[in-house]
């Protein structure tokens, strides 16, 4: 039988490394990998070139890595609700690469799929496109842009099993799925860590085959950015 669980997250990041580049699922706070954050920030390698939609929130998130000023490079859709991701890319401190969240998610899949790279018409005509290969295709431009490489890739899932197969949650389904298998070694985090067989195969988002490590977290906190309320009429 296929296993792919290990006891916890210290034995799931094991072999990262000062200078490595990371992807990390999650939008905002929602279905981000809050174990392997946290691991990273108590193991304290620097120099990380991080590909994510975005870098949290000052305290939550990856915003707790750019606190220590262990990421170098951000690669990123937006800075978000980040004061600390805005202060260090403004001063200088920071490297950053924006892109377009399609593109963002297409670039992880390329890589996921085995495709060196792919034509979109995204940001074709703006400074995105500067530097890279362009084409025409039934009359529309293109802009060439190639997956991307990373070490590890560390997602968060709600149900998956010892063979490594996830279930995602509601819009924790985000970026998630698309990254596993992205990168050298994908790193699962999950609420509920069952037996093979557990899960109806027909639920399953994304198959054991795409993970390589897979561990149940603990202590989720599962931060709200922004609550906003209406005022109950009296």
């Amino acid at each position: 039988m296929i296993r792919k669980t290990v006891d916890n997250v210290q034995e799931a990041l094991k072999g990262v490394q000062d200078g490595m580049t990371f992807m990390l699922g999650g939008f905002g706070l929602c279905g981000i990998p809050e174990n392997a954050i946290a691991e990273l920030v108590r193991l304290g390698i620097k120099d990380l070139s991080c590909i994510s939609n975005n870098a949290g929130v000052d305290d939550f998130g990856l915003g707790l890595l750019l606190q220590k000023y262990q990421i170098k490079k951000m690669i990123a859709s937006y800075v978000g609700e980040n004061d600390e991701f805005e202060r260090q890319m403004l001063s200088g401190e920071l490297d950053v690469e924006l892109t377009p969240q399609g593109t963002l998610a297409e670039k992880c899949r390329a890589a996921q799929a085995g495709f060196p790279a792919f034509y979109t018409p995204a940001g074709f005509g703006t400074e995105i496109a500067e530097g890279k290969e362009t084409r025409e295709f039934n009359g529309k431009m293109y802009v060439l842009e190639k997956a991307y490489k990373a070490d590890f890739s560390f997602v968060k899932a709600w149900k998956g099993d010892v063979a490594g197969n996830l279930i995602f949650k509601g819009t924790a389904r985000n970026l998630n799925p698309c990254m596993c298998g992205a990168a050298t070694i994908t790193v699962a985090e999950v609420e509920e860590l069952l037996p093979a067989g557990s899960l109806d195969p027909n639920e399953i988002h994304v198959p054991g085959i795409f993970v390589k490590r897979i561990f149940q977290g603990k202590d989720y906190e599962k931060r709200i950015e922004q609550r906003t309320v209406r005022q109950r009429n009296k």
